[in-house]
């Protein structure tokens, strides 16, 4: 599934200017100690780290690749199951103990799928990907054709409108134009946003359907050279993936908040929330280019427009198309590999490592390539204990199934666990897809300095500096270049400041969805990108071995280099004294928060008054047609204030509590954190629930499985992070009374996490 992106930042000279003071102060407290470690311990920890590292072997990762991604990957496919019982194998044979833990969800898959276009210039669509040259498994069979699961079943036969990449923009400018989608069947292209809002968009604007394809401007041939010549998608690709609305609650859409285990309490389909109601159907470029030049009606906008050689109508069309998506309803099985190594002094503290395992189809990249350097840790960590060293605390290793759909295995297994994991899991650390280039590091900003320490101690293998220095330089090369995005040039200056690169916020999109947002444990999600490939054969066929050892990661360096950055996170998280996490991180990133919301009210208020001064002067624009006026568009209702004074204290009142942890932390630092081992015990277990003070059992409004306030995926961006969005989408959606009353619910959560935190000072004051 698609990693976590990063976030558009709301920017102010101000608030970046607080932000790096933040980060100096914070800087002040870096002495260059390994974070939860004595100086002594911290040699000892180096050294085993370096065993570590010794132990992990390209030609591993190579070799289990190619065999885990030479049959089709898909939930209940019999090769997926295999790799399942693969790794169990190879778990205990590395001397873990390991089981496989089986749910059984709802997964519909294509009994029938079919589009074709009517009128004067028919067309049947093709719907499969051919076999390519020099791509072994290309023509491997078993593979089911190209799909969005959890939308509807439909036979259906309309005229079709182009709605580009079918967002609320769209809608509303195909509404200007006059143009109704009732009744209709949409096409729109990938990105500009999640898969999954484009037919729930359709759907609530009266469509009948919808059809999504990969346009080759964002994708294709205008990126670079079509698969085999090069890595992108070539014409006859098509990008699969899920469509059920996740942003409710991710996971078997029967069992919402409860592990699908057989006693789970099932609802019926017809009330399951987050599966749509419309046909949709993936196509590729080549099935959508008859469709588009069948398309009359205005020309589409300039923005609208991609890379296939015709002129983009918005339509509708006098040719109608016939769609048919007809699927097969039932429970399939999905296999979670589960291995511990159990903690020799703090076993009720658990380190929970994962990346999935099933794919749309072969899954080379998309997960396998992170599924394997998981591996290549449990074998070189299984080495280390037959040596003779024992992690303090509990690893938990585990493979997820069913991730694409849904997040399924990871979601099934985390409601399932919820209270034990609640009371022990102290760190969830995830990975998904693995190229070269660049660390991607998000997650919980108490766990930055972590992240900072470990990839200063990890070389990159291209450039052979250390990774932390590379994606510093990285994001300077991005914020400083003239095209720069608002969110490149802030992570730009804080990377300039020095100390430590700062890590993303988490959305959604991967298996840490139920650890962090529904179950309260700091979490990471880790990988490498930016110089492969491998973003043209996404979903498709062609994410293949020949495919990854080609245009991903030919030499299975950064699949190596991966294992060490999350390796040594995990064995880090395992034996240090105190656990490594830095708490005014996380305030000071609360603090820009706090400047962004203040931010978007200012540029809420302005637009609002913008807007009602132009209706008030009846400033429309009109289109190329001067017949067709542009409609004007809906009036906002008068915007209140909107009081954020209940956020501003709790986050000046947090981050006076982070100074005096930091310095009762520091004190007891330079003391060799010689306390108690009751008084230890305590100190970490509180500690390790501190992110879980950031959750309000009551839920995020109207998705309640979502607890995390400062962390969530948007309801209008899919995977990418709404951060503290309680607030923030109340004040995007103008919904005013809503947005006052989460900023006060907001802040008891904010102030519930400083009480915690003031414990841990007393504790460590003691």
């Amino acid at each position: 599934m698609t990693r976590w992106k990063i976030r558009p930042l709301l920017t102010l000279a101000g608030v970046l200017a607080t932000f790096m003071a933040a980060a100096t102060d914070q800087a002040r407290h870096d002495d260059g100690a390994m974070l939860g470690f004595t100086p002594a311990h911290a040699a000892a920890q180096q050294s085993l780290e370096q065993r570590f590292d010794a132990l992990l072997d390209p030609a591993d990762q190579r070799s289990w690749l190619k065999q885990m991604s030479s049959g089709p990957n898909h939930v209940g496919s019999p090769h997926d199951k295999a790799n399942a019982e693969f790794m169990l194998a190879k778990f205990r044979e590395w001397g873990w103990d390991a089981h496989i833990e089986t749910f059984s969800v709802l997964y519909p898959t294509p009994k029938k799928v079919a589009l074709e276009l009517l009128g004067p210039h028919p067309y049947t669509a093709v719907l499969k990907e051919p076999a390519v040259a020099g791509d072994a498994t290309s023509n491997t069979p078993g593979a089911l054709p190209p799909y969005n699961v959890y939308g509807g079943d439909g036979d259906v036969t309309a005229a079709l409108v182009y709605a580009n990449y079918g967002m609320p923009d769209d809608y509303k400018e195909l509404a200007r134009r006059g143009i109704d989608v009732r009744g209709k069947i949409v096409i729109t292209r990938y990105g500009g946003g999640w898969r999954g809002l484009k037919p729930k968009l359709a759907q609530e604007h009266g469509a009948v359907g919808c059809l999504i394809y990969s346009d080759p401007h964002d994708d294709g041939y205008a990126q670079g050279d079509a698969y085999p010549q090069g890595g992108w998608r070539p014409a006859q690709g098509v990008q699969r993936g899920s469509v059920a609305d996740m942003q409710l609650y991710p996971g078997d859409p029967l069992t919402p908040g409860i592990g699908s285990t057989p006693e789970a309490k099932r609802l019926a389909i017809k009330d399951a929330k987050t599966i749509l109601k419309i046909p949709v159907l993936p196509i590729s470029y080549a099935d959508a280019t008859p469709l588009l030049q069948s398309l009359t009606g205005p020309v589409a906008p300039s923005g609208w427009r991609g890379a296939l050689p015709l002129t983009y109508h918005v339509g509708p069309g006098t040719a109608k198309a016939h769609l048919t998506v007809l699927s097969d309803w039932s429970q399939k099985s999905i296999y979670d590999v589960i291995a511990t190594l159990k903690g020799s002094t703090a076993p009720d503290q658990w380190i929970v490592r994962g990346n999935h395992h099933d794919g749309w189809v072969f899954g080379a990249w998309d997960p396998l390539a992170g599924n394997v350097a998981l591996m290549a840790e449990a074998k070189a960590i299984g080495e280390l204990v037959k040596q003779g060293w024992r992690p303090q605390r509990t690893l938990v290793y585990a493979s997820w199934d069913g991730e694409e759909p849904g997040l399924l295995g990871s979601t099934e297994w985390a409601e399932t666990h919820a209270a034990e994991l609640q009371k022990k899991a102290v760190l969830y650390l995830n990975s998904d897809t693995n190229g070269r280039g660049f660390l991607d590091a998000g997650g919980s900003h108490s766990l930055q300095h972590l992240v900072n320490q470990v990839a200063e101690g990890v070389t990159d293998p291209e450039t052979h500096v250390s990774v932390r220095e590379r994606m510093r330089a990285h994001m300077l090369v991005a914020g400083f270049s003239k095209d720069a995005k608002p969110e490149a040039k802030a992570n730009a200056k804080l990377a300039a400041a020095g100390g430590d690169v700062p890590i993303q916020a988490l959305g959604s999109g991967s298996d840490y969805s139920a650890f962090l947002e529904h179950l309260g444990i700091a979490s990471l999600d880790l990988g490498f990108s930016g110089e492969d490939d491998n973003g043209g054969i996404y979903h498709s066929r062609y994410d293949s071995f020949d495919h990854y050892a080609r245009f991903g990661d030919p030499t299975f360096e950064y699949g190596v280099a991966l294992s060490k950055v999350a390796g040594h996170v995990v064995l880090r998280t395992a034996d240090a004294s105190v656990l490594p996490l830095r708490f005014g991180d996380f305030s000071s990133t609360l603090d820009r928060y706090v400047g962004e919301l203040h931010k978007l009210v200012d540029d809420t208020r302005q637009a609002t008054e913008e807007q009602h001064q132009l209706l008030d002067l009846h400033a429309f624009t009109l289109t190329a047609d001067p017949t067709r006026p542009l409609a004007p568009p809906a009036r906002d209702s008068d915007m209140p204030a909107i009081d954020l004074a209940p956020l501003e204290q709790a986050s000046k009142q947090l981050k006076q509590s982070a100074q005096a942890y930091q310095a009762a932390y520091d004190k007891r630092a330079a003391a060799g954190f010689d306390m108690p081992a009751p008084q230890q015990q305590q100190l970490n277990q509180l500690m390790g629930s501190l992110e879980q003070a950031l959750t309000d059992p009551a839920g995020l409004p109207g998705r309640a499985w979502f607890k995390h306030f400062i962390y969530a995926p948007g309801m209008l961006t899919g995977y990418d992070v709404k951060t503290m969005p309680g607030v923030r989408e109340a004040i995007e959606a103008r919904r005013w009374n809503e947005a006052n009353h989460y900023a006060t619910v907001t802040a008891n959560v904010l102030d519930r996490y400083r009480a915690q935190l003031d414990q841990l000072t007393a504790l460590l004051n003691k």
